[in-house]
């Protein structure tokens, strides 16, 4: 029987991603601090069809703001890692890196009661060491790469990239990657953004014309993958949660249920994947 997985994530970032920016006057923090009204309102949202979300979000917002994060803990939505500032691994050391994982399971666990099983890095963008870390650290799923639309594969550590050379893939490694797109994130289609640098992030596209591209992402998924595929769209409280964005985040899920889609938290979707694959682990050692 055809099986079309669905997974809503969420990146709540709060006040963080402002943060890492350099973005602190009032009006910046209080783009962030827009998701303390939108977050009863989408697990209001996932409750009225049933849904189990996966919400990416910051140890910052977790201490900064735990009454914004205990509404979709309480309802059984999944806490997965997304750092504990908002910056980049890429910028970080190797011991900055590790400390944002440590303290972000940190903060998971003091609210959630468990370390994270998944994480997402900040603007989706590893470092050479995030991969060994993640291992480290107990994490079992990363959804920060691009190498696949439907399917998920096992992240690489120790690719070499130089210019002149040829590119080296490294060995794969445990964690399952659990591919995103910037085509499915709410972020460079909605959010008008002024940045420090003097550029601007335009945004502010029309929710239905999005609405259809997401839609038509699902129904590709159906006819290239009959069988089983999961696909994962991003999205940002502060984004999503205006109203006419809300409307289309709504008719979205019915268009998606109708198409006969299965929504589920990305650590549900990642057991089905290793369920449909038991010998991939083998074969890729």
């Amino acid at each position: 029987m055809p099986r079309h997985i669905v997974c809503l994530t969420f990146d709540h970032d709060h006040l963080s991603g402002f943060i890492a920016r350099g973005m602190t006057s009032p009006t910046a923090i209080s783009r962030g601090e827009y998701d303390v009204v939108v977050i009863p309102r989408l697990v209001a949202l996932m409750e009225r069809y049933g849904i189990k979300g996966t919400f990416f979000t910051p140890g910052h917002t977790i201490d900064s703001t735990p009454h914004a994060v205990e509404p979709y803990v309480e309802a059984g939505h999944e806490l997965a890692h997304h750092g504990w500032t908002h910056r980049l691994p890429v910028s970080l050391s190797r011991e900055e890196e590790e400390e944002e994982i440590v303290r972000g399971n940190e903060s998971i666990k003091r609210i959630s009661g468990r370390t994270a099983r998944g994480y997402r890095s900040p603007a989706w963008d590893l470092s050479p060491h995030s991969i060994e870390l993640l291992l480290k650290h107990g994490i079992r799923y990363d959804s920060s790469m691009m190498g696949h639309d439907y399917d998920c594969y096992f992240a690489r550590q120790g690719d070499v990239a130089e210019l002149m050379k040829r590119f080296v893939r490294g060995p794969e490694t445990p964690p399952l990657e659990m591919p995103i797109s910037w085509s499915l994130d709410d972020f460079p289609h909605f959010e008008y953004m002024r940045l420090p640098n003097g550029s601007v992030q335009q945004g502010l596209m029309n929710a239905n014309n999005v609405l259809d591209n997401f839609v038509d992402d699902f129904t590709y998924m159906t006819r290239v993958q009959p069988d089983f595929g999961i696909l994962t769209y991003t999205f940002h409280p502060h984004v999503i949660g205006r109203g006419h964005r809300m409307m289309m985040l709504e008719r979205l899920i019915q268009r998606l249920l109708e198409g006969g889609a299965v929504f589920m938290t990305m650590e549900q979707a990642m057991g089905e994947w290793f369920e449909r694959n038991h010998g991939a682990r083998k074969a890729a050692d």
